[in-house]
């Protein structure tokens, strides 16, 4: 599993950073937290906004 962080596009807010095994899968979780079954049940005005989901790589 690694760390990802979704951030909305238009405005850079962060939306969710968890534990995910990729990208598609952090973008359900996000959706899943927000009480949507997976990222495909998100509002088009949400999904067309736009997402950008990064990897973050945490050393320690």
């Amino acid at each position: 599993m690694s760390i990802f962080q979704i951030r909305q596009k238009t405005s850079g807010a962060i939306l969710w950073t968890g534990s995910a095994e990729d990208e598609r899968t952090a973008l359900d979780a996000m959706a899943r937290e927000a009480g949507y079954p997976d990222s495909a049940a998100l509002p088009d005005t949400l999904r067309a906004a736009g997402f950008e989901t990064a990897k973050l790589d945490l050393i320690s």
